[in-house]
């Protein structure tokens, strides 16, 4: 049966709406303060402030918003005064699909009207006022700044890259992003391994999300990892694919503005998105944070 895109978007805005609604000011505190003890941890801040790149999940708030957080107070704590947000552009539309399908099948990028970087103050498409990653990133980003009391807190740009096809260079406003990219921290997102029967996989080989799922979640990013520490960028954009990765232009984008890169997952968790698509489990989403340091 084909994907009902349009009801999709609107069920999974619905979704977050109701997550972040029960996270209440309890809630959302607790995911601040472990994300903060997260990102003193590993040091994150020191990453961003050394030209790395964190990315975060965009899974259920309730499962995986301290992984957001941390990335929050790392940016916070960086001191950088521009904070820009590379964000997952989802194919909420049929037109949208079939362009990324058909660069994923090699035709070139330019041949889609969707072709470029979208975001605030872009003229032109502007998909990326429906799309749903930002949400829980704006959520904390909101939430922190207002419990630090900051008057005069870093700007924060949102930049949605899509059909980046192997040459992210090539994207239409590289050049001003790379400019912006200069004195700012870079943050990004991924939802990299969708898994299970309301993701196509068929119920033989459809894994739970148990130790043996998540080691198996974990091998596939990995596997994305090494492409990108390598510059492989059409080899990533085909690994994507086959991983059901949606950051195939996000991690394209970033992995160019920063240049060579070392990457870690040092978080992992899962989402359940059984009832989001009406399907049995297992149907989940890994949700993982990754830290890429300067090579």
């Amino acid at each position: 049966m084909e994907l009902d895109r349009d009801q999709l978007q609107k069920d999974i805005h619905e979704l977050y709406n109701r997550e972040h609604a029960a996270l209440g000011e309890a809630g959302t505190r607790d995911h601040l303060e472990r994300g903060k003890a997260l990102a003193q941890d590993y040091g994150l801040a020191k990453t961003l402030q050394d030209g790395g790149v964190l990315v975060f999940p965009h899974a259920g708030v309730a499962d995986c918003g301290y992984q957001v957080a941390a990335c929050v107070h790392a940016a916070l704590d960086s001191g950088a005064p521009r904070v820009i947000f590379i964000s997952v552009l989802h194919a909420f539309t049929q037109a949208m699909e079939e362009a990324r399908q058909g660069v994923a099948a090699g035709h070139a990028p330019s041949d889609y009207p969707f072709w470029g970087i979208q975001g605030p103050g872009i003229n032109g498409c502007q998909e990326w006022q429906g799309d749903h990653a930002p949400i829980s990133w704006r959520y904390f980003w909101d939430a922190e700044i207002k419990r630090r009391g900051l008057k005069n807190p870093p700007e924060m740009l949102e930049r949605f890259p899509y059909l980046a096809g192997g040459k992210p260079e090539e994207l239409p406003g590289m050049d001003e992003l790379k400019e912006l990219a200069e004195d700012a921290v870079l943050v990004s997102t991924a939802d990299a391994f969708h898994h299970g029967i309301g993701y196509g996989d068929s119920p033989d080989v459809a894994m739970q999300p148990d130790d043996e799922g998540l080691a198996k979640a974990k091998l596939v990013l990995e596997e994305g990892i090494r492409l990108l520490e390598a510059g492989d960028y059409w080899g990533y954009n085909q690994h994507c694919v086959s991983a059901k990765s949606d950051a195939r232009d996000a991690g394209q984008v970033f992995r160019y503005l920063r240049g060579p890169l070392k990457g870690e997952v040092i978080d992992l968790t899962y989402s359940d998105a059984s009832e989001l698509y009406n399907a049995p489990p297992p149907t989940w989403v890994a949700a993982a944070l990754y830290e890429w340091k300067k090579a």
